[in-house]
């Protein structure tokens, strides 16, 4: 059986290793190079990107995508969605998730992987349907963690229900690289068992079993794997690309990648990482193996965000208290997996407790969210004593949804695409103040044109 693979270099590679820091101009060289190797698909779209092009890189996500897909003609083209959050952060109105898969779709995405951060799948009904609408490949995900409540027979439940959702594959997304091989394979031979529908792994090497666990993974049945190419593998990216297609060459399981051409790429992103470690982009730190990340359960690009956040405050040499604080955390909010948003939600109050030297003396806003039912019902009771200390009684707040036309009007004269409106849906601020940048860049191009235009030049 041949085994597919789905490079994560232009998304969850660089969200892992550099706070998704990759510009589309990086990107550029080798995109068709990239789309002559082979491979099933290209997750390029999606997750942390879409907030990052925005906000850091003032780049439009919408132009990034249809870029890639003008230069990449023969591979499947993937993004990552947080079913009702969408790519932000909180819930967002039916409208607005619908819209947000078919302008995706009708940009040039082939497959969304849809998920839930807490596997509540009424999370993530909608999206499947607007995907499965659009004529798009809906891939079910399911978020992979190990606490009291999470079991194999549990894994397996989800993975029915996403079947029966319409998924036309499953994906274990094991975000924290915790799972270990020999569970693997007995949870992809179990979900094989009753559900006929590929299964793709996806981890990372955080703690240094993710390439262990795919080997085992793909003897027992499973489709897809996730592998990065290895200048931005390893760490807490995922297991590398050459070294998975080097394994598997001239067994049952050979992929049919071009080496030759998976070189080249190496070569080229080999020099590339050297300058995000120049320029402080890529923090060394990221870059190894810690096996206490089978007890913290800290996702890669949580890791890169808290290392990053730390260090803008002087407060890196507290990492480890962070990381020793996560766990207890996250029993306290009943056992979530940790992926965005409650990675952020778990990761942040984490922090604030160590950074305060006094556990819930700060609490964010999402925590009380959290806490009050917003995101979705947890897997495990909350603690209840905690829970009335934070929330004093609060209920679930019932906030105005507002539709696509009221958005639009809010843009005003800022418009330009329908896209606009759904980049100013997820992210108010930010979006408003790319939409200003990006009117003065024109003005500026404008008045640079309309000066060589009037200029005279002598004869």
């Amino acid at each position: 059986m041949k085994v597919k693979i789905t490079e994560t270099i232009l998304r969850d590679a660089h969200q892992s290793l550099i706070a998704t820091r990759m510009p589309l101009e990086d990107m550029i060289p080798v995109l068709e190079k990239l789309d002559s190797v082979g491979y099933y698909a290209l997750e390029m779209w999606g997750g942390a990107t879409f907030d990052s092009c925005l906000r850091f890189l003032n780049e439009d996500p919408w132009e990034r995508l249809r870029f890639i897909k003008k230069h990449v003609k023969n591979t499947k083209l993937q993004m990552l969605l947080r079913g009702q959050n969408i790519l932000g952060y909180k819930h967002y109105a039916n409208e607005v998730v619908e819209e947000f898969v078919k302008l995706s779709v009708e940009n040039g995405i082939d497959i969304i992987r849809i998920f839930d951060a807490l596997n509540d799948f009424d999370n993530i009904r909608v999206a499947m349907a607007a995907t499965k609408k659009a004529g798009a490949h809906a891939q079910g995900s399911i978020s992979y963690t190990t606490s009291p409540v999470h079991t194999t027979e549990k894994f397996v439940e989800m993975a029915k229900e996403l079947r029966d959702m319409g998924a036309d594959s499953i994906c274990i997304k094991d975000m924290s690289g915790i799972l270990l091989p020999y569970e693997g394979a007995k949870l992809v031979k179990a979900i094989k068992a009753e559900v006929d529908l590929p299964v793709e792994l996806h981890s990372h090497m955080t703690s240094g079993v993710a390439d262990l666990m795919y080997l085992k993974g793909i003897e027992a049945g499973a489709d897809i794997i996730d592998t990065a190419l290895s200048p931005l593998a390893m760490g807490s990216s995922q297991p590398a690309t050459e070294s998975f297609v080097m394994t598997l060459k001239d067994t049952p399981y050979d992929t049919g990648l071009n080496v030759d051409v998976l070189m080249d790429l190496a070569k080229y992103f080999r020099l590339k990482r050297d300058e995000y470690l120049d320029s402080g982009l890529l923090n060394p730190k990221v870059m190894g193996v810690d096996i206490r990340t089978l007890w913290y359960q800290v996702p890669g690009g949580m890791l890169s965000n808290l290392v990053s956040q730390l260090s803008e405050s002087n407060k890196l040499h507290q990492l480890d208290d962070v990381m020793a604080e996560v766990p207890k955390v996250r029993e306290d909010l009943g056992y979530p997996p940790l992926v965005t948003p409650t990675s952020q939600i778990v990761g942040t109050q984490a922090l604030f407790n160590v950074l305060t030297g006094e556990r819930y003396k700060m609490v964010p806003e999402e925590v009380k969210a959290y806490m009050r039912g917003e995101y979705g019902k947890s897997p495990a009771p909350v603690n209840e004593e905690l829970k009335e200390k934070i929330l004093k009684g609060q209920t679930p707040k019932v906030e105005t949804v507002k539709t696509l036309a009221e958005f639009k009007k809010e843009i005003g004269e800022y418009y330009t695409q329908p896209e606009d409106v759904l980049s100013y849906a997820l992210f108010p601020q930010v979006a408003l103040e790319f939409f200003k940048k990006r009117e003065a860049r024109l003005l500026e191009l404008d008045n640079d044109l309309l000066d060589r235009e009037n200029k005279v030049y002598p004869v």
